[in-house]
């Protein structure tokens, strides 16, 4: 290693939402002299390698991904499976081990990030030559000290839905509880059909954050401190802040067809609604969700896969739905541009999962927020941006079946959206608040100048 620059491998799990946080990061890196070894799966490869924009310290590297029984062939992230056989593609990601070792002991980083690879830090350390390993989570901090915190003991036989529902003992913020159902989702499901070598999510995680360097986060501690903090005590690790990443504004134009018909509406009126990528509705909740759209008698732009069950996303629509709101909703279930969306003068509401790139998205943007988290750590996420920053409005849901209703999002969004009422008055002062934060300059080159000094001494 040079006085001033080294070498990182990356490794991160087999999800388009692990793999471009990685790549974010890794062009970070390179912007400062740094050099990266980056390790993804073939064939994603080439769907990902134009998001390099330094082909010349950023070297991109194949790993194939082992078939396992019940596996569709060629299948290599979870955009490629249902979310049921997610396991047998971490089975898969388990086999590359040999692989990586394999190039590791060629490349000679010197350090590793990695996120679901809890078998990492111990192959650094074999290798017999000084590689540390840094957890780099894309979920945030709050979400992993509320979850895998080792006062959970989640690997213990006495854990129950009440456990969760209340965080661990002392966690930075009373007020962030789950709900009944979140808690039910998040339970550590029982070790069915386990081999002996296989591991559960939630033990994996535990291993890689006990057995690592030192964690890193894509926030800041003005946000999110005490939690990176309880993190660190916890585990007896230091904690990198590679500070939030604000998206870039979009070199691209709005495409012609939504322009067109955003431009037909008043400034800050039209409610946008999208879920990532990866997100999929029951057909009853999209019909709940669309319905509550109708009542609130905004116009509205919805952005959302086809619920399951459903093979478009017309024949999920309610009965009538489209003839009532014919020329003040549009519902689409393709890809769409939504940073330029979410800064388009007429569009005023978005309703948003909380995953962590829409909800950066979302905070930097001139919208009100209102939230409705789906799976795992976007309840926390919304808990944080509810109750903690007070940004936003949650859409309630049932304790038990965490079911809403459309009357329950036609609430949520016209508490935000009507300036005149407390709520409205405090999530648009306190949202205002962190955009101009998170967008004023230097901030994050003066995090991301810290990070790499972190990482210098943490290399020694």
């Amino acid at each position: 290693m040079g006085a001033t620059s080294f070498h990182v491998a990356m490794y991160p799990w087999f999800a388009i939402g692990h793999i471009t946080p990685f790549l974010q990061i890794s062009n970070r890196l390179a912007e400062r002299g740094h050099r990266v070894s980056f390790i993804l799966p073939s064939k994603t490869q080439h769907k990902l390698e134009h998001l390099n924009l330094h082909p010349d310290l950023i070297r991109l590297f194949a790993v194939t991904v082992p078939h396992v029984d019940g596996l569709p062939l060629g299948a290599e992230t979870t955009a490629d499976v249902p979310a049921p056989l997610n396991d047998l593609l971490t089975k898969a990601f388990d086999r590359t081990e040999n692989d990586i070792e394999l190039l590791l002991r060629d490349l000679k980083p010197d350090i590793v990030f990695f996120d679901f690879a809890h078998w990492m830090p111990a192959l650094t350390r074999r290798l017999g030559i000084k590689i540390k390993s840094l957890h780099y989570c894309v979920i945030s901090p709050a979400a992993m000290a509320y979850i895998f915190t080792p006062e959970r003991k989640l690997i213990g036989d006495h854990f129950s839905i009440t456990d969760l529902m209340q965080p661990p003992p002392g966690f930075p913020n009373l007020a962030i509880t789950l709900h009944v159902h979140e808690a039910r989702a998040l339970l550590p499901p029982p070790p069915l059909k386990m081999s002996a070598d296989e591991v559960s999510f939630h033990e994996r995680q535990l291993i890689a954050l006990g057995q690592c360097d030192a964690f890193g986060y894509r926030t800041c501690s003005e946000m999110e401190g005490s939690y990176c903090d309880y993190l660190g005590s916890q585990f007896g690790k230091p904690v990198l802040l590679s500070g939030p990443v604000v998206p870039k504004p979009p070199t691209a134009a709005l495409e012609e067809r939504w322009a067109k018909w955003l431009g037909g509406f008043e400034a800050n009126s039209v409610l946008y609604c999208a879920f990532g990528s990866e997100s999929n509705l029951k057909i009853d909740q999209f019909q709940e969700l669309v319905l509550g759209f109708e009542l609130t008698g905004l116009p509205f732009f919805v952005a959302l896969k086809p619920p399951s069950g459903a093979e478009t996303i017309e024949a999920a629509l309610p009965e009538g739905f489209e003839k009532r709101t014919k020329g003040r909703g549009v519902v689409h279930g393709g890809w769409v541009q939504q940073q330029l969306i979410l800064g388009h003068p007429s569009v005023g509401c978005f309703v948003t999962h909380c995953g962590y790139g829409s909800r950066l998205e979302g905070l930097v943007s001139k919208c009100q927020l209102v939230l409705v988290p789906n799976v795992g750590d976007q309840f926390i996420h919304a808990r944080i941006m509810s109750t903690d920053l007070k940004v936003g409005v949650e859409v309630e849901k049932g304790e038990e079946d965490g079911l809403f209703t459309k009357e329950s999002v036609c609430m949520a969004v016209k508490s935000v959206m009507d300036k005149n009422s407390e709520v409205g008055r405090e999530v648009r002062a306190n949202h205002a608040k962190w955009k101009d934060f998170l967008l004023s300059k230097g901030l994050e080159s003066s995090y991301f100048d810290g990070f790499i000094h972190k990482l210098q001494a943490l290399l020694g």
